[in-house]
This record gives structure tokens, sequence and C-alpha cells, in this order.
């Protein structure tokens, strides 16, 4: 896999990376200020902070997973009540009576999405900045800025950088600084030697910067630029295996912290009968994901690993501080507050709850919607000479055509027409 290791330029992720570039550095001078100049203790501080930044959003997504939870066996009723018929009418009904059970909790059916729509760049974003460090983190772009600077005014250099980037499998694009620094920065000890043979000239200054470099990278024992399957078969091949169990708990504590962090997330709760295709889904995923992150973290840097099991540990300490205020509110609060919360926003958009109330009984985005609203023109226009009808309201301001409010006054002449006394 090739990567481009200079600043992610992607927009939003490109600038949500930025952002949190100038925190990583902040924390790492902060270390080298007393210093702690090591990237691995780095990673694990800069997650610590990145993750409690995102409580809102985690709050947000349990408080929707726990209405989700019960609202699902009504939701499943609902379907079991209308599984066999397929009509426009029914869909009809069964898309309201549906809706009809999340407004009763209050709840906005793609809350869920919106807050994973909102994560999404930002784990993104986290990634870029630990697999780029020297693109964020000063101390370690100028730690390798002069050795840089000599090697690309060396003769050879073109060649030599062409064939070490596809080792270390960097897209190496153009001879510059930055292209020089994110190849030297995966450096393997050996392609440190083959630096040094290549430009013996510079043997002193490729010493110096090799040794501050493992000063930064070092963590326990594993250099986090390489991956742990590399540092295995080097620790076997000196018979170093401290390193092997070292290097092979990368893996197994990413796979662990992973499935661990799932069991307490409980993304999707059914609270049905155990068959829901979600559920089985969902749990099929949460026993995948684990062996998937597993491989993952052997074959890619160690400072990948150290950034995802740090992630699960600060994610599954906060879904526990999060589960147990959930469960100390009460659910009935947070319906109440997500009601409360619905009606301010009906408010500011000119609507009374009993407007869209009705409005929500006749979902005219849904399937069928513009069928069901020609039937309620159509009985109106036909009912019998000499019936009774209902008092018309008092005359109210005339509603934008194909606005909410026009179409909540037609469900009430709807309703008025069909209503006898």
């Amino acid at each position: 896999m090739m990567l481009l290791l200079t600043k992610d330029t992607t927009p939003i992720i490109g600038w949500i990376a930025s952002l949190l570039g100038y925190i990583m550095n902040g924390i790492f001078n902060v270390q080298s200020a007393i210093g702690i100049e090591n990237l691995g203790l780095c990673i694990i501080f800069f997650t610590i902070v990145v993750y409690v930044l995102m409580i809102p959003l985690t709050v947000q997504q349990q408080k929707f997973s726990k209405l989700q939870a019960i609202m699902n066996p009504e939701i499943q009723e609902i379907q079991k009540k209308y599984k066999d018929k397929k009509d426009q009418d029914s869909m009809q009904k069964m898309q309201e009576e549906t809706q009809t059970v999340y407004q009763k909790y209050g709840v906005n059916p793609a809350g869920s999405c919106v807050q994973l729509v909102v994560q999404l760049p930002i784990l993104f974003a986290l990634y870029s900045v630990i697999r780029n460090i020297p693109a964020y983190v000063t101390n370690v772009r100028e730690a390798l800025m002069p050795l840089a600077d000599k090697l690309v005014a060396s003769d050879g250099a073109l060649e030599f950088f062409t064939d070490a980037a596809a080792k270390v499998g960097v897209k190496f694009t153009e001879l510059s600084n930055l292209k020089v620094i994110d190849t030297i920065y995966k450096f393997r000890p050996d392609h440190w030697d083959s630096l040094t043979k290549a430009f013996p000239d510079l043997s002193g200054m490729i010493g110096t910067t090799h040794q501050q470099i493992d000063h930064f990278n070092f963590f326990l024992g594993l250099n986090i630029v390489n991956n742990p399957m590399d540092i295995i078969k080097d620790a076997i091949s000196s018979k170093t295996y401290l390193l092997v169990i070292l290097a092979a708990l990368i893996p197994i504590l990413s796979a662990v912290t992973q499935w661990l962090n799932t069991k307490l997330m409980g993304t999707v709760q059914t609270g049905g009968d155990g068959n829901d295709a979600t559920a089985n889904t969902m749990k099929t995923m949460n026993t995948v994901m684990p062996l998937m992150f597993a491989v993952f973290s052997i074959t890619l840097p160690v400072g990948l690993g150290i950034y995802w099991i740090a992630g699960s540990v600060v994610r599954s300490i906060i879904q526990i501080v999060i589960n147990h205020h959930l469960d100390k509110v009460g659910v009935e609060e947070i319906v109440e507050k997500n009601q409360k919360k619905a009606d301010k926003k009906r408010e500011k958009r000119g609507f009374t709850a009993e407007q869209m109330n009705a409005n929500a009984k006749m979902n005219t985005r849904s399937i069928g919607g513009d069928a069901v609203m020609k039937k309620a023109k159509a009985d109106n226009g036909n009912q019998k000479s000499g019936e009774k009808t209902q008092e018309q309201p008092a005359a109210r301001p005339e509603a934008k055509p194909g606005s909410l409010a026009e179409k909540a006054r037609m469900v009430e002449k709807y309703n008025s027409s069909h209503t006898k006394k």
C-alpha cells in the first residue's frame, strides 16, 4: 500500500486533521518541556483528549440507542401487522404508525445517522494525523529537516529515495524536503544502514538523526513506525523473545479492547425477540470487527495499534460513565427533554405541536403520500347532499402552497369531513 504522508489535503477531513494536528503538536511540546519526548505516549494522550472532546456526540448517540431498545418492540409489532400487505394504503399506514412511535418518544429517526456522519470525518482525520506524524508535529519535522536538506542537495538522491520510498510504502512523486522526511521517518534499521552507505559524507549527521528519531519513536521497546509482524520476525532471528511477546500484544490487545468496546456500546439494541435481522447483523459485526482489528494491527505500524488500543479503552471508560448517567436519569426524563426540544424547533419554524401531530399522521413524504391527499380531496368533494358537516374553524392567514402548514390544514379538513356529529 502506497501512502502519501504529507498533510492531508482532502476537503473537510484535511481541515479537521490540521486542527487535530495542532492539538497533538501542543501535547508533544508540553511533553518536551518536561523532558518526555515520546511519540507513543503522545499518541495515548492525544487520543484521550480527542475522545473527551467528542463526549457530547457520544452521549447523543447513546441516548438514541437507549430509546431504540424501547421503541423497537413497538416498531416490530407494526411491521408484523403489515407484513403481508404491500399495497400503497397499507404501506402508508405503516409509515404513519411508525412515525407516531418516533414522535411519541421525541426521537428523530435520522438522529443516530447524523451523529455518525459528524463523527466519521473526525475519526478519519484522527487516523491521518497518527499516520503522518512528521507533517503535524513540529519537533519531529525539525529533527529531520537538516538531514533532508543535505540529502536533497546530494548527487544520487533522486534514484536512492525513489527506490527507498517504494520499500517503505511511500508514494515518492518528487525530490523535496517533505518527501525525503516522509520516507526516512518510516526507515527500519537496515534502511538507515543503506542510507549511510549511499551517502558516506553525511554519516555523522545520519547517525545523530537516526538516534534522535529512535528517541522519539521507541515506546515500551517497540518502534512505533515498524509493524508488529516485522518486529516479530527480526526478534525471532535475533532470539529477542521479549520483543516477540511485546509485539504480539499489539494485535491481541487491539482485538480484545475492540470486543470490550462493542459489548459496552450496544450500538443496536433491539429489545425484541432476538430474531431481528439488524440485531443478527450487528452480532456478526461485533464478532468480525475485533478480528479485523487484530489483522490490521499486525500489518500496520505499531503507532496505529497504540492509537486503536487507547481509543477502545478510552471509549469503554466513557461509555461506562455515560451508561451509568443515563440509567440514573431514566428513560422518562430523556423522552420529556426530547419532546421539549422538538416543540421548540417546531415553534421556531412557526408551527404548533398540534399542527405537526396532524401532519405526522399524514406524512406526505412517505410512500403513497400524494395518493392519500388526492383521496382526501375527492372524499371531501363527494359528500352526500344534506349531510351535516362540522363547523369550520375561524379564518387564518393563507399558508404558502406546498408548505407544512398547508398540508396540516388539508388533513384537518379531511378529518372534519369524515367525523359525524
